[in-house]
Parts: structure tokens; C-alpha cells; sequence
């Protein structure tokens, strides 16, 4: 999982994404290091608050949602016919 590195990326501390999930700065804590299952719904929440995909926060892509949808609209820009159905 790479839910410390994002959050370390966008210089934003523990205690503020504690803050926004209304849980204990600890309870966090153990989220990034494996100690606690992230809930679903915290999960949900901390992929709205990154702007990305659940699947990049565990770890199971590479690609940040964000970045999947800039190839999208480039894709689609250069030829929408090509593209069409596909997204």
C-alpha cells in the first residue's frame, strides 16, 4: 500500500487526514503501516481527498487515476471515433 508516500508527496501530515476522517491521529497511523484494515469507506474517502483511484492507494496500479483520465481526453482529442465504446 502506498497511502504514506501519497500523503507524504502532497505534504499533508497525519493529523490532518485524521482530522478529515473524524478518527485518532494512532488509528491512521496504523493504516499506513499495516497494523489496521483501512475500512472501505475511509478508503473511498481518502481516494476523493487524493483525486485518485482506491486501486492506486492499495498499491494494485501504477497509474493515478488522474493520470489515467489526462490519456483519456488525449486519446479521445485525436480521434473520437476511434475511441468511441472504449471509455
Amino acid at each position: 500500500m502506498r497511502l504514506k508516500d501519497i500523503r507524504e508527496d502532497k505534504d499533508i501530515t497525519q493529523k490532518t487526514l485524521s482530522e478529515y476522517l473524524n478518527i485518532r491521529q494512532n488509528t491512521y497511523s496504523q493504516y499506513e503501516t499495516g497494523q489496521r484494515q483501512i475500512p472501505i469507506e475511509t478508503l473511498i474517502k481518502l481516494a476523493v481527498y487524493f483525486d485518485t483511484s482506491t486501486d492506486y492507494i492499495l498499491g494494485l496500479t501504477d497509474t493515478p487515476l488522474k493520470n489515467i483520465l489526462a490519456v483519456k481526453n488525449t486519446i479521445t482529442n485525436r480521434n473520437p471515433r476511434t475511441c468511441r465504446g472504449f471509455f
